[in-house]
């Protein structure tokens, strides 16, 4: 099988260096099994990718996808005797097409260079995921990843217009539409999206651009609780506000930022809620502003300048590396409606309580998708398993809210018996005959989702 990778890549695309498979046998998220990957291999081209699968399938060895592996449900990790197939050499921006407001990518282009090369034509890519200056547009094509902007912009599917996708018998399906409108037969480019590389493998994506909004105003409330950082986001939006951000911390996250970067946040708070608005409408802030007050909040501070804006988004991106310093890091990803918001804020301060473990909430609050990082400390089993517990708790409180068991961040490893619980025996069913459908033998990330 190396033979044969090595003839139709060549010798440098096709590594089996132990220390480099090490670091590459596995994403972000903590506590998830990895295995012991046969080879990484990078392809620079469609017809490689084809390759790949063709020799795989002939010896039976099954391929893991792989963009920068920064997910955080396990969904790259690498299983015994894989494959490891990286995305990262395929990362040229092939087309801008200013008129129909569209870009052409290969999948390892990071997601903000598509904002960078596209924005002397006043155009960008909305979908902002925390990682996106790290993260390559095809791992987020793959998970459907969210963002800070998803309040107002959506996720990654609303910008996919079109894929190439290589098949588990290495054939090459080209699905979705550059049109505006089109609804000819099955959505196919929304089935891979999401998929997280169990039913193909993206190895071109069209994706749709926004003109680049006005420079957006931006302001922090300080709230005495959670619970009124809730009431405050469920006010704005029965107002019928749209802010383009909105996002909530805690105390946890905090302390823990300003441990690890000093900005001068206020550590005694319970949750800082960031809000912005680029309508265009500067009362919107305003109201904005108003409806925190009333909702509670201890302080409400509208930035002056650009400068102001960027430092207090700054803060924000820097919540997941801060808390690393803590221990171990369960990273969970629930959405609830937004009407339930301080409910589920409740739930998990009472979830940490019970397991007397540490939660920090990091929460686009504007959609109701949190974030519960639960830290522990990976050394001790007694910690791992207070975690564990206060993770499955978690879940059940999404479903009792009726919610969802990950917004954003995909099923992976992590969350299957969770979707499997959400979805019901018929979903499942169905999701399971699809994977069969595309993927018989079991070749495309096996273990994964479903």
């Amino acid at each position: 099988m190396l033979e044969e990778l090595r003839n139709a890549l060549g010798t440098d695309a096709v590594i089996t260096d132990p220390d480099i498979l090490a670091t590459h046998a596995r994403d972000e998220a903590g506590l998830c099994e990895s295995g012991i990957p046969s080879v990484l291999v990078r392809p620079a081209d469609t017809a490689q990718v084809q390759e790949v699968v063709r020799i795989a399938g002939r010896h039976g060895v099954p391929i893991v996808p792989q963009g920068a592996r920064t997910g955080l449900s396990g969904a790259a990790n690498a299983i015994d005797g894989c494959i490891l197939l990286s995305t990262q050499v395929m990362n040229q921006i092939l087309e801008i097409d200013p008129v129909n407001r569209l870009a052409v990518v290969q999948p390892g282009v990071v997601n903000a260079d598509i904002s960078r090369a596209t924005s002397e034509y006043g155009l960008r890519y909305a979908p902002d995921p925390g990682s996106f200056e790290s993260s390559t547009i095809g791992g987020n094509v793959a998970t459907n990843a969210g963002g800070m902007c998803c309040v107002k912009y959506g996720v990654t599917s609303e910008y996919v217009l079109e894929l190439e996708v290589v098949l588990a018998d290495g054939n090459v399906l080209r699905c979705g539409h550059r049109t505006a409108k089109g609804v000819a037969g099955y959505d196919l480019a929304r089935l891979f999206t999401g998929s997280e590389g169990t039913l193909g493998i993206i190895t071109e994506i069209t994706v749709r651009l926004q003109p680049t909004p006005r420079e957006a105003l931006t302001l922090a409330a300080v709230f005495p609780s959670t619970a009124a950082a809730g009431r405050a986001v469920t006010a704005i939006t029965a107002e019928g506000l749209v802010p383009s951000l909105m996002e909530l911390l805690d105390r946890v996250h905090l302390r823990a930022i300003e441990d690890y970067q000093p900005m001068g946040l206020d550590t005694k708070a319970a949750a800082l809620l960031l809000a912005a608005s680029d309508s265009g409408i500067d009362t919107d802030l305003d109201r904005i502003a108003q409806l925190c007050d009333e909702s509670g909040a201890s302080e409400v501070y509208q930035a002056t300048d650009a400068a102001e804006a960027d430092a207090l988004l700054a803060a924000r991106r820097l919540a997941y590396p801060a808390v690393e310093q803590l221990g171990t890091v369960i990273v969970d990803d629930i959405a609830v409606p937004r009407s339930k918001l301080a409910e589920a804020l409740d739930g998990v301060a009472a979830a940490a309580k019970r397991h007397s473990v540490l939660i920090g909430v990091i929460a686009h609050a504007g959609d109701g998708n949190l974030h519960p990082n639960i830290i522990v400390d990976a050394t001790n089993p007694s910690s791992v398993e207070s975690g564990r517990a206060a993770f499955d708790e978690i879940m059940e409180l999404a479903f009792s809210l009726g919610g969802t068991c990950t917004g954003e961040h995909g099923v992976g490893l992590l969350k299957r018996e969770w979707l499997a619980e959400e979805t019901g025996e018929v979903g499942m069913r169905v999701q399971r005959a699809i994977k069969n459908a595309l993927d018989p033998n079991g070749v495309l990330n096996p273990g994964k989702v479903v």
